[in-house]
């Protein structure tokens, strides 16, 4: 691991604090580093700071207000790292790459661009005009994935869509139209941890009239999702969820309604839980998971597993449902 991959896992790591509030804006986490030789070699952290809310400084902001006043003189020597390119325009606060640029850091460290259309890497070249050297793209990945619901909404102008359904062993999501407890409580407290983490969360009117499912965060802590029914007579368009700043769904109906988001290939992301010790004669078969889609994670918890599945890039339209 280099150094600069090491500090952008720092960065990385405080981006994830502001999950809860930053949001509509991205997580974004940074750090201002004094390396201890000429070659580079080691480093003192003069400061750090992450994107806590909406509306208040940015990371880097944060970051700057955290460096001792004895250490101020040390920034013409140091290097920042920011998880995502610092904006240049006005918005709720002003440009961070105006502030980078008064503070006379030596050095910047981009984890990824930001592709929101106000910024789009004028941030990256306002900083090389003012003749700070600037690197782009360390774990450029991972810093994209972090705030792949931002970049999602942004790019395709629809919210980030994550299908999720639980089954049993033998792939059945209901006991012959009935409905099963097939989730633990503690995988029910991760899906309402899940729940809490996102906007919105769909389900279809069969399964509303059937299970009266709440829909809450009541097993953890933060706000309820938006809560979205949808039939025939009640569609829901993903173009005015854009234009309500809707950046992220949950779709958790039955078969026919996770079917027809899997059906015009708009899906970002699948979990399934699988009991693996509870099997049914009969029922609704759980969907048939796209054959594009490529494991993330596998997470075991007692008897029950849960699968994330990730498309290799987004797409889709916005079309009714």
């Amino acid at each position: 691991m280099t150094l600069d991959e090491k500090y952008m896992y720092r960065c990385l790591q405080l981006a994830r604090n502001g999950r809860q509030n930053a949001k509509p804006n991205p997580m974004v986490g940074a750090v201002i580093v004094l390396p201890l030789s000429p070659e580079g070699s080691g480093g003192r952290i003069l400061g750090e700071g992450y994107h806590v809310r909406c509306g208040e400084g940015h990371a880097e902001v944060n970051a700057f207000a955290s460096v001792r006043p004895a250490d101020e003189p040390l920034l013409k020597e140091a290097t920042m790292y920011v998880s995502l390119e610092p904006c240049s325009h006005y918005g709720k606060t002003p440009p961070c790459a105006d502030l980078i640029i008064r503070k006379g850091v030596k050095r910047v460290v981009v984890g990824c661009v930001d592709e929101f259309a106000e910024v789009q890497g004028r941030g990256i070249q306002k900083l090389r005009d003012a003749g700070i050297e600037v690197t782009v793209g360390v774990l450029e990945e991972e810093c994209k994935a972090l705030n792949r619901r931002f970049f999602t909404f942004h790019e395709l102008h629809r919210p980030y869509i994550i299908l999720k359904w639980a089954q049993t062993a033998n792939g059945f999501i209901d006991d012959n139209g009935h409905a099963l407890q097939i989730s633990s409580p503690f995988t029910q407290m991760l899906s309402h941890k899940l729940r809490s983490e996102e906007d919105a969360i769909l389900v279809g009117r069969v399964t509303d009239e059937r299970e009266h499912p709440q829909l809450t965060v009541r097993h953890w802590i933060g706000s309820d999702p938006r809560r979205l029914v949808i039939d025939h007579q009640h569609l829901v368009d993903l173009e005015s969820l854009y234009h309500q700043n809707v950046q992220s769904l949950i779709v958790e109906g039955g078969r026919k309604t996770l079917e027809s988001f899997l059906v015009q290939d708009l899906w970002d992301e699948i979990r399934v839980e699988t009991n693996t010790t509870l099997t049914v004669t009969g029922g609704t078969r759980a969907p048939q998971l796209p054959a594009t889609a490529l494991v993330a994670a596998a997470c075991h918890y007692g008897n029950n597993t849960i699968v994330s599945y990730f498309r290799p890039k987004s797409a889709g339209t916005s079309p009714h449902f």
